[in-house]
């Protein structure tokens, strides 16, 4: 089990690669745009913003094996699901929800809100 979780490795894996629905090269390629570096919360003393960040982590988590994932993996992917479900549970902006930074935000985390819809 994961540390500080009541849910095993492979239900976190699973969550996880249910509310991430880009693509590792679906990300990369977002994350470049000035859309997905326009939103978030930037530590004090950093450049690039925490959802941003966790962007680029999420592509090194899907690169990876289910063997080669850490401790600090399950817990980054913890978190992604934790921040993707309490945001898409907000439902977002009530007009243009397309171009909304609640929408970048989530894609930051690797999930289009809009996707499938």
């Amino acid at each position: 089990m994961a540390p500080g979780s009541s849910l095993g490795w492979d239900e976190i894996r699973r969550e996880f690669d249910t509310v991430v629905n880009m693509t590792p090269a679906e990300l990369v390629k977002w994350l470049d745009t000035e859309e997905s570096q326009s939103v978030g919360w930037t530590r004090k003393g950093e450049q690039e913003s925490v959802g941003h960040q966790s962007g680029r982590r999420i592509v090194e988590i899907k690169r990876k094996k289910t063997a080669e994932l850490t401790d600090e993996d399950y817990a980054h992917m913890r978190k992604v699901v934790g921040y993707v479900r309490r945001h898409e549970a907000q439902g977002g902006p009530a007009g243009d929800k397309r171009h909304s930074r609640w929408r970048y935000s989530l894609m930051n985390w690797g999930h289009d809100p809009l996707r499938g819809k």
